[in-house]
């Protein structure tokens, strides 16, 4: 039986919940995709677009794991961005600073136009702040505002001093902000929910419930579960930190860590336009930084830290209460109606790895906190290159990756204490 979604807000707030079948019997498509988060959807959508037979196989329901339980913040952040630029030079040549640019904002306009075109119902909203947690994170977000402005996007962004932040935002905790209001905010579990219904509207099969037990390989690779099969010209295995599958070459390479978020009782108006009266998204600048945003009925959806120890922590509410209040001191004592965890992916890197288990096995994963725009990129990317253009996956495939010997518990503790030093090398700058 599958695992239910969970307790998060999310959860709670499903506009048309899904019903997909059991994976039974033999099926033949074109493409067949393992897991039913943003990767999967997302890259189902595409091919199905594009005229291909697809079939998704999902081990509990769509959108169960990390694509239904993040924070909803659509921003144009790669994670692993200066790695990415240096190792793209080797395929790319001068292009990649360019390649990369483009695809810091390519996951906006794809998500924009499914929203329209499929009229999916999942809140969407215009309007961010990267805000400065301390002096010195001011140089770099002013580096990436005067970016912006040179490559013509400076109708959409704005640099903030600290007084404007405070006019925008609640609370004094910050040095100042980059305003960017091409980024966006949604509720992602109907996100995913509403490209699966559209997927499957263009003619795709869905399957829920159909924990995957191997990828068998050949001219006709097959996503075989305890009660059936899907046999394809090609397979795309996107799940991402849930699964099990293909330890032989993924093993050592991708590392779970839980992120947690609280989501507040729906606040007054007063109370939600003293604290965010633009009802914009925000993240600060820390490494391991606080994120938080309002949703359709005013709650101050709240998340932040992580535990790289691949484990749950025991109380999110009790961790993430503290840095609320510090945040919005006039929260003390607020209600918190929703409180859950799910598992990011996270890459040493944190370069999204996409390459190839053999000639028609594909596999995507590792986006390390930044999904939500980079998995609709990633999808575009795959589609492409099951049909043939391969440029913008080879320039990922090539990226060379750590992989960690022994296994992965030693992988998660060895990011535990990356993680430490980059906390206390921050507290120092």
């Amino acid at each position: 039986m599958s695992e239910p979604l969970g307790p998060s807000y999310y959860a709670a707030s499903i506009v048309e919940a899904s019903g997909y079948p059991r994976l039974e019997g033999e099926h033949r498509v074109d493409v067949a995709i393992v897991g039913g988060g943003f990767t999967g959807v997302a890259t189902a959508v595409e091919l199905a677009e594009r005229g291909y037979r697809v079939a998704v196989v999902e081990a509990n329901r769509i959108g169960w794991g990390a694509s239904g339980r993040n924070g909803g913040q659509v921003t144009g952040s790669l994670s692993g961005e200066a790695t990415m630029r240096r190792q793209m030079r080797r395929t790319l040549g001068e292009e990649a600073a360019d390649f990369i640019w483009h695809l810091r904002w390519r996951g906006h306009e794809i998500i924009r136009r499914r929203v329209e075109t499929y009229a999916i119902r999942c809140d969407l909203k215009h309007g961010h702040l990267q805000a400065a947690w301390q002096p010195s994170h001011l140089a770099a977000l002013r580096d990436d505002f005067e970016a912006c402005q040179a490559h013509g996007m400076g109708d959409h962004v704005a640099w903030l001093d600290r007084d404007r932040v405070g006019e925008l935002l609640g609370t004094r905790r910050y040095h100042g902000a980059l305003r960017n209001d091409y980024n966006m905010h949604l509720h992602p579990l109907n996100l995913c929910l509403g490209e699966a219904r559209a997927a499957a509207g263009l003619g795709a099969l869905i399957f829920e419930d159909s924990p995957v037990m191997e990828i068998t390989h050949g001219a006709a690779p097959a996503v075989v579960t305890e009660r059936g099969r899907v046999v394809a010209d090609s397979v795309i295995l996107a799940g991402n930190a849930y699964h099990r599958l293909e330890r032989r070459r993924l093993g050592g390479r991708l590392f779970p860590a839980s992120l947690g978020i609280v989501a507040t009782a729906p606040l007054d108006a007063a109370t939600a336009a003293a604290i965010n009266p633009e009802d914009l998204a925000v993240y600060d600048t820390r490494f391991v930084l606080d994120y938080y945003r309002l949703t359709a009925d005013r709650r101050l959806l709240f998340g932040g830290g992580a535990n790289y120890s691949g484990r749950h922590s025991p109380d999110i509410a009790a961790e993430l209460r503290p840095r609320l209040e510090h945040t919005f001191p006039q929260l003390e004592g607020v209600a918190i109606d929703f409180a859950w965890q799910g598992m990011a992916g996270i890459v040493i890197n944190r370069v999204p790895m996409l390459g190839r288990l053999s000639p028609n096995v594909y596999y995507a994963q590792g986006y390390s906190g930044h999904g939500i725009a980079t998995s609709h990129i990633v999808g575009e990317i795959l589609a492409e290159a099951v049909g043939g253009s391969l440029e913008a996956f080879d320039a990922f495939a090539e990226v060379r990756h750590w992989r960690v010997p022994f296994g992965d518990r030693l992988g998660n503790a060895l990011l535990a204490a990356g993680m430490g030093y980059y906390r206390l090398r921050e507290r120092l700058r």
